[in-house]
């Protein structure tokens, strides 16, 4: 069985926050229901359009693999079913940094950040939801909407 490293239904708040920076490329914004984290995400437009308002499932996993064994770093297209056959957008990627955020005053947030070839996020929230996570970490982002 997969130990999946995050979990949890978000809602789409914003896109492009900052102003559209590419063509084919937008920067969502969204909170999430259960564990009230904050995300930035990078997301290709082009292929996997979202609106404001969607709900969806994002998944953070270190591995595709329906068992639980570690991803080899290469894709096998074959006839055995793996996690991704459950999602509609996948990306593979490698957390870059993990900080703590106390600026507001209120009780500290850790703030994670991955890069998924370029298309970066962001996760921030409560330092709990983060203790699975390691710095360089490969990982794969997973987003079905509900």
């Amino acid at each position: 069985m997969v130990q999946l490293l995050f979990e949890d239904i978000f809602i789409l708040q914003r896109l492009d926050p900052d102003g559209k920076k590419f063509d084919k490329v937008t920067r969502i914004e969204a909170k999430s229901e259960q564990f009230d984290m904050y995300m930035q995400l990078d997301i290709n437009t082009e292929i996997y359009p979202m609106r404001v308002g969607e709900k969806f499932t994002m998944v953070l996993a270190p591995t595709l693999n329906l068992d639980g064994t570690p991803d080899s770093g290469y894709f096998l297209q074959g006839n055995r079913k793996t996690l991704a056959d459950k999602f509609e957008y996948v990306m593979h990627g490698k957390l870059y940094k993990i900080s703590e955020d106390s600026s507001s005053g209120q009780a500290a947030k850790v703030e994670i950040y991955a890069s998924f070839g370029g298309l970066l996020m962001m996760l921030k929230g409560d330092p709990s939801n983060a203790s699975n996570f390691e710095l360089d970490q490969r990982l794969f982002l997973l987003i079905r909407k509900v």
